[in-house]
């Protein structure tokens, strides 16, 4: 039976800050750990989440502070190249101001395309609503007339106001492509460096500014039809009712309706949350692929979601994506890289949905717009309702169950900002720690059933090494040792990688029982920004020809890049996928010390990526 998870009721623990004393003590454990913990609701009035302010005990001392306040003992130290030591909460340099971000069009295949807000001397921040009640955003293929009705006399005066209006749905859409595309520079560090372009996907970023981004754009809605009550939907992909795509986009005589999407995707046709298995790019490699039924590609879609929010995401850095701060100059460290990695769901479901509605190449779409290109998303009326459902996907994961399932509490996520046009046309920077409970914004979901929950997959093989049937059918791959790197993925291949003794790092008495979670990282993943790239990672596989789905174990998530219209003078996209594997390795009975075999599978855009190494590592974030 499908389950329902209700808002959220309980935060796992949070900290009392123990402030180390010796640097020693600092460096060696390179980490602020905390002595003792308490328990506290999500409903509650949480000033360290949501006060900039706050000296609570969530509200940890600054890693810079902790260094400067050390005096001459810092300056005496190695610290200088330490990447905490330059640390800084991402942000905009307004002061800097906004440059030309970058697009492609048929006739250029590179151009400049301007993403700017109308320009503001006055920045206010922003402050929590007082809420009266709570608004329920409703599920998209559930509204009736009446909501039909206010929605698009909303979208319709979006859309009717002055180009040059902060408030406009053309302004509104030029957000998405000004954070995307690099139309910002970083706020400096705290000493020099040299100018660093902001990008908010790929990294920890991904889902606070897409809240904070449809937090003003609905309320710019409700205030244009005199309603402050009014939601937005959500696209409810997630669930087999909602995984075609909501009828009242599919009109096109309505003001919801967007020309250049994918004709061939139009409801009753649903989407893949496996972002397509292309069966041409299969028959290459001599695997024979037949396309999905209904009732398979439903199975194949929640086994999906099981992956993503369940197994494979169930640690911060797992779900949310890697740590990225500004000021950052090792190329070495993932947390210094543009895009250091993302999280289980913009990995996956997000960017899948993207391709699905985005254009195939025409004269009209020459790069899938307007949904298959971050530059273009935000003209997509759909592209909201998608992102809607995405932000529900992080409220429903800190209900999950597990102490795991927590936000981060570092600082530089915490106060990274960004700025935003309000209802009253103000420009308003918010941070991150201000949007972490949905309730203190005044929203919530609809409650709808949550089948993925129970949609764990299961292994292909009932045990290692004996196939149904008893035979190895097919061509097998090559096997490589791990010194082939790097290598380029233009067919499918096979890798032997071997795993470490688990760290056991002790971070206390009371962090003990902590859980390490074992982890498949592909790093230094290479592509060009602008290539429709795809691979798939699975995990001792027993022959080539059998294709591995989401609902088998041994699939363990995949590898996706949309174009994201970047000029060709830094359109190599360097970042990584980190994989959680435990709970796929205890369901296909893999003993610890045992090696494995990782093989990754091209689905689009063979011979476009190159991977720098794989190898598995252990955390507790």
């Amino acid at each position: 039976m499908a389950s329902t998870v209700n808002s959220p009721s309980v935060l796992t623990s949070l900290p009392i800050p123990c402030v180390q004393t010796s640097l020693l003590t600092f460096k060696k454990k390179q980490s602020l750990r905390f002595a003792s913990k308490r328990v506290v609701s999500c409903r509650a009035d949480n000033g360290e989440q949501n006060n900039a302010d706050s000296s609570s005990s969530v509200d940890r001392f600054d890693r810079r502070d902790m260094l400067l306040g050390l005096g001459s003992l810092y300056g005496a130290t190695s610290l200088v190249g330490d990447r905490f030591a330059l640390a800084s909460p991402i942000g905009p340099d307004w002061r800097r101001g906004c440059t030309d971000a970058t697009a492609m069009d048929d006739d250029h295949p590179v151009k400049s395309v301007q993403c700017c807000p109308p320009e503001h001397t006055k920045i206010i921040d922003f402050e929590l609503p007082r809420v009266q009640k709570i608004r329920h955003r409703p599920a998209a293929h559930l509204v009736d007339c009446n909501y039909v009705y206010k929605f698009e006399l909303a979208m319709e005066r979006m859309k009717a106001l002055p180009d040059d209006d902060p408030r406009s749905f053309k302004q509104q859409a030029k957000i998405h492509c000004a954070y995307c595309n690099e139309a910002y520079f970083q706020t400096r560090p705290p000493r020099d460096g040299p100018d660093q372009k902001l990008r908010i996907h790929f990294s920890w970023l991904f889902f606070p500014f897409h809240r904070m981004y449809l937090y003003f754009y609905e309320r710019i809605l409700g205030d244009l039809i005199g309603d402050p009550d009014f939601v937005m939907p959500f696209w409810n992909w997630d669930s087999p009712c909602g995984m075609a795509m909501p009828e009242i986009y599919a009109d096109p005589c309505s003001v919801l309706y967007d020309k250049l999407r994918n004709d061939d995707h139009r409801p009753p046709n649903l989407v893949d949350l496996n972002d397509g298995l292309d069966a041409n790019e299969l028959k290459k490699q001599g695997i024979i692929f037949d396309n999905l039924s209904k009732t398979d590609q439903i199975r194949s879609n929640l086994c999906l979601m099981y992956r993503q929010m369940v197994s494979n995401g169930n640690k911060p850095t797992s779900f949310h994506g890697k740590k990225y701060r500004a000021g950052c100059r090792s190329a070495l460290d993932d947390e210094c890289k543009p895009e250091p990695g993302g999280g289980t769901i913009e990995n996956g479901a997000h960017i899948a949905v993207h391709k699905f509605v985005g254009s195939k190449r025409s004269p009209d779409s020459p790069y899938n717009e307007d949904m298959g290109n971050f530059y273009s998303a935000g003209r997509d009326p759909l592209f909201y309702a998608h992102h809607a459902n995405v932000d529900r996907m992080w409220n429903i994961w800190r209900t999950l169950p597990g102490k795991d399932r927590r936000d981060f509490r570092d600082r530089d996520w915490l106060n990274s900002s960004f700025l935003f046009y309000d209802e009253k046309k103000n420009l308003v920077r918010a941070k991150v720690r201000q949007f972490l409970d949905i309730e203190k914004l005044g929203y919530d979901y609809q409650k709808v059933d949550i089948p993925w929950l129970e949609s764990k997959p299961t292994p292909r093989w009932p045990r290692r090494g004996q196939l149904k049937g008893g035979q190895v059918r097919g061509l097998r791959a090559e096997t490589k040792e791990i010194n082939v790197f790097p290598l380029v993925l233009d067919k499918l291949v096979r890798v032997k990688v071997p795993r470490p003794n688990r760290s056991m790092t002790k971070l206390g008495e009371e962090d003990d029982n902590d859980e390490e979670e074992e982890v498949l990282i592909i790093q230094n993943i290479q592509v060009d920004r602008n290539a429709s790239v795809k691979f798939d990672v699975n995990i001792n596989t027993e022959d080539d020809e059998t294709p591995i789905r989401p609902e088998d174990s041994e699939f363990a998530g995949s590898f996706t890049n949309i174009p994201h219209g970047m000029d060709h003078a830094d359109s190599k996209l360097n970042t990584s996928l980190s994989l959680a594997i435990s709970e796929l390795l205890k369901d296909l009975d893999v003993k610890d010390g045992e090696d494995i075999e990782v093989t990754l599978v091209p689905r689009e855009g063979a011979g476009l990526v190159s991977i720098g190494n794989i190898k598995i590592d252990y955390i507790r974030e």
